[in-house]
């Protein structure tokens, strides 16, 4: 398989690298220090052509599939990882959402205005109790008339204080539970008995805005039903492959920073009389990285291009999370060795990445939940 970019595609690339390199790094700090991604850089990359990357084409977007997302994502978290998250929840799991699972109708009336950048998505799945089971949850959403009736309180919602549609699954049958019982719903920001709650303040990728949100008795027509009832699981997990394949963009960003620094640093520290990349436990340490960037690389962009050409790709959008998340884990961890106690010191940008590191084994399924995924369709395929 040829892995070329097109020149398209590396237009496309360079675009972000150069929007990186002029709006995102230079404010990185402050990002961090202020827990707040300004709106002005989210609209900077609207007005770039951005915010609908993979969105389709005959829906205002630039239609470059998941290929186009994973690139622009990585070269975004290169320059601060709770940008790109704030920008992925948009342009991944909050447009994918409709994308995958809206009408015709529901398409060209919201797609459009999500491409430019005029209209922001969020994604609102976890809850309090079903964050890595979702068949657990109690939001719920019930007929009333020609429309529905929706309750419940929604965790962990990246931009969901920042979002104008967000796409909420709730119960619809209980009985049923995942299989059958889950249903979708786009939730308009002015609805009557929505409101949001409080912001986490967390470990890593503080930036980015992650709080509660709540539904009492918001009442919807059913135009704003995402899908059939009873197919919101189908859903909420054709969304997550999307959103899985571009968070190991994300990792794959990350690492790739951490990387960089790493060789930096060791080219110019001296220890023992000569440069730290003199030493063979130092150079031991930078060989690893290396070869699990490329392993990084290489399974991200195969496993979009399986997504653009419309195969299957559940069990290897799980492998991409699983293997991305936890190598990058190993990577920012030996830049901070590598960096030694300047490693362990805020002022380094390694200590930050090694916190945004953290969550990306948690979020947008665990590791363990990865593992099941791939082995239940292991089991299934006998191979």
């Amino acid at each position: 398989m040829d892995f070329r970019l097109s020149e398209e595609q590396t237009l496309l690339r360079d675009l972000a690298r150069d929007l990186t390199e002029r709006l995102i790094r230079p404010q990185a700090a402050r990002i961090e220090a202020e827990h707040r991604v300004p709106r002005e850089l989210i609209d900077a990359l609207a007005e770039a052509g951005l915010m609908g990357v993979a969105i389709p084409a005959e829906y205002g977007g630039a239609g470059m599939g998941e290929t186009g997302l994973c690139l622009v994502m990585e070269e975004l978290t290169r320059g601060d990882f709770a940008t790109a998250v704030t920008y992925g929840a948009h342009a991944s799991i909050g447009a994918m959402s409709v994308v995958v699972g809206g009408t015709e109708e529901q398409k060209r009336r919201f797609l459009p205005d999500m491409a430019s950048g005029r209209l922001l998505g969020a994604y609102a799945l976890s809850e309090a109790s079903a964050g890595s089971d979702p068949a657990a949850m109690r939001t719920a959403a019930v007929r009333d008339g020609s429309g529905w009736v929706l309750n419940g309180e929604k965790v962990w919602i990246t931009n969901g204080d920042m979002a104008d549609l967000i796409t909420v699954y709730a119960i619809t049958d209980a009985r049923l539970g995942a299989k059958g019982g889950v249903t979708a719903f786009l939730v308009p920001r002015d609805s009557t008995g929505f409101s949001v709650g409080k912001r986490e303040e967390k470990m890593g990728q503080r930036g980015s805005s992650t709080v509660t949100l709540a539904f009492e008795d918001v009442r919807l027509g059913d135009e704003y039903r995402l899908g059939e009832v009873g197919q919101g699981f189908r859903i909420a997990m054709g969304t997550l492959d999307r959103g899985r394949l571009a968070l190991g963009a994300n990792c794959l960003g990350c690492a790739r920073e951490a990387h960089s620094l790493s060789v930096a640093y060791a080219q110019q520290r001296v220890a023992f009389g000569k440069p730290l990349g003199e030493h063979q436990a130092i150079q031991w340490m930078l060989a690893d990285s290396a070869l699990e960037i490329y392993a990084m690389e290489s399974l991200i962009y195969r496993t979009a291009h399986l997504c653009d050409t419309h195969q299957p790709f559940s069990r290897e959008s799980a492998m991409v999370k699983l293997y991305c998340s936890e190598a990058l884990d190993r990577i920012v961890d030996r830049a901070v060795q590598i960096h030694g106690g300047m490693g362990y010191s805020a002022e380094f940008v390694v200590e930050k990445l090694y916190r945004d590191a953290r969550v990306t084994r948690i979020y947008e399924g665990t590791s363990e939940i990865q593992r099941m995924v791939i082995a239940r369709d292991v089991l299934r395929h006998g191979h």
